[in-house]
């Protein structure tokens, strides 16, 4: 019986040794080589130090070297940290920092954002995966991969271990990692692959970044059913027909990404010319998928099923709905919760409300994090304790989120208990937004919103109050936002206005001036 997330490889090795568990380009990497790369790493994190719940940075671009980074920091008894590259360096600094990060694992395609970003730090003490050119230990992958093993000393791990933090964004600003155990991982690979059948034949696009919670399926369920995870180059992702043109090469089986991946997929007109027959999953989440793409995609591969996912990452996924014809008509349900799950709907004083009624969703799950790293407050607060004996306590994650039971006794997602919002997938603080703004010298006020561009099109916009004498234009505030904020939570949309409306207490009167922002949206 598989305990730890690493054995998953193991088994597979065993199982399925010349089997590709992943493949990137023109590079594939088979189980029994995976599994003895994880080694070679774990070993040598062992060497320069990293002991059981040592917390390693994974700071990548999409490449087959992922999946090795991220097993052999757990195969050492590390914790691998997602660090997304493409964020300013101010935000990964505070990742670094706050999860004592001492060695990062990369690739050579990030040594000159790696050598600007560690210039700036004592922190880290290693580096694998590059050399570079300062004064920090660091080794690159040919000559890691060189290491026999011959004094290898595995760490014994186990399902309640630590196996990985990842961070989103904060209710109060700072971002929030969320700690997930071996346990809950592997029950996450497991649920999901009996769920959606992945059995050693199936080939996954793995869309998603590793900062990102999709992205658990293809590296943990797919390697779990002995099947192959192909990963999307950069390049793959923002050019929609060089990836319908992959996924008819590679025989793609299972999709899974926010809808915008695959609106855009839609939009470039190109799958219609493309057999995508092999396509059986296609699974949705993040956000709301637009019934018009949505329905045209139906008709487009009848063959496939199509699956509204939902699932904080604090829990992984939770529930699931597969659409039926009857679902395109109205709001999509985000249906029933899966196996070893179970749900509370609840009113504001943590009372259960009746079917019908809306009220915060409230989960419990072997999916379930730990907690938050490095604040206890927050997971305090985040959670409800039902006591069910004296000695025993039923732990419900308390997810923000709106929801209520209908008619067929399926639960249908109604909005945020807060300003928190997912656009593309991502979650974004509204709050965290305004405060960014307001930390240039010229701006008074700012007001941040979504605006639905067009139908299942959601972009953030923000209105700004100058302080008299500055002069400033979207651009500018565009440019200032890239060294604070990581991309998907820069407004797209930017207006500097000459007065904000007020109510009679001289609070901003937001809904008058998201009408405002509305209609020069739809006048431009």
């Amino acid at each position: 019986m598989l305990e730890t997330l690493p054995q998953i490889i193991e088994n597979s090795a065993r199982s399925h040794p010349e089997r590709e568990a992943f493949r990137f380009g023109s590079k594939a990497l088979a189980y029994s080589e995976l599994e003895h790369r994880m080694h070679q790493l774990a070993d040598h994190l062992i060497r320069i130090g990293v002991k059981k719940g040592d917390r390693v940075g994974v700071y990548m671009n999409r490449c087959i070297e992922t999946a090795i980074a991220i097993y052999g920091i757990m195969r050492a008894g590390g914790v691998y940290v997602p660090l997304d590259a493409m964020t300013p360096h101010s935000r990964t600094l505070f990742l670094l920092k706050d999860c004592s990060i001492a060695h990062i694992v990369s690739t050579r395609s990030q040594k000159k954002r790696l050598t600007s970003l560690l210039t700036d730090t004592m922190v880290v003490e290693s580096v694998i995966g590059v050399t570079l050119d300062l004064n920090i230990k660091s080794i690159s992958w040919d000559n890691l991969f060189e290491n026999n093993l011959e004094n290898y000393q595995p760490v014994a791990i186990g399902p309640d271990d630590l196996a990985y933090i990842m961070y989103t964004s904060g209710s109060t600003g700072p971002p929030k990692g969320i700690m997930h155990t071996h346990f809950s991982g592997l029950s996450y690979a497991r649920l999901s692959a009996d769920l959606y059948g992945v059995h050693h034949l199936d080939r996954f696009a793995s869309h998603a970044p590793l900062h990102f919670d999709i992205s658990t399926f293809g590296f943990f369920t797919v390697p779990y059913a002995g099947a192959t995870s192909i990963i999307l180059s950069d390049a793959h992702v923002k050019m929609p027909f060089s990836l319908a043109q992959l996924l008819e090469k590679e025989q793609i089986t299972i999709w899974y990404s926010v809808p915008l991946a695959l609106i855009q997929l839609l939009q470039g007109g190109f799958l219609e010319q493309k057999d995508l027959k092999s396509i059986r999953w296609v699974l949705f989440g993040g956000e709301n998928f637009a019934l018009k793409y949505l329905k045209t995609f139906t008709k487009l591969w009848p063959h496939a099923t199509f699956c509204n996912v939902y699932g904080p990452a604090e829990v992984n996924q939770c529930t699931y709905h597969n659409v039926v014809p009857d679902d395109l008509n109205s709001n999509i349900p985000i249906g029933e919760v899966w196996s070893d799950t179970s749900f509370k709907i609840m009113d504001k004083n943590y009372k259960e409300v009746d079917d019908g009624i809306t009220g915060q969703l409230l989960i419990q799950s072997v999916t379930m994090m730990r907690g938050y790293w490095n604040n206890d407050a927050l997971t305090k607060k985040s959670t409800y304790i039902e006591k069910v004996t004296p000695t025993k306590n039923n732990i419900y994650y308390c997810t923000g989120d709106m929801v209520y039971k209908n008619e067929y006794g399926k639960l249908v997602f109604v909005g945020r208990n807060d300003r928190q919002v997912k656009i593309r997938g991502y979650r974004i603080e509204m709050n965290e937004v305004e405060s960014i703004l307001l930390r240039h010298e010229g701006v008074q006020e700012a007001a941040v919103f979504v605006i639905e561009k067009e139908e299942g099109v959601k972009i953030l916009a923000a209105a700004l109050l100058l302080f008299p004498l500055f002069d400033i234009d979207s651009k500018m505030m565009t440019k200032f936002c890239r060294g604070l904020l990581p991309q998907h939570s820069i407004p797209t949309m930017i207006e500097v206005l000459p007065y904000f409306p007020r109510t009679s207490s001289g609070k901003i009167d937001r809904p008058t001036l998201l009408n405002r922002i509305t209609d020069k949206l739809i006048d431009a």
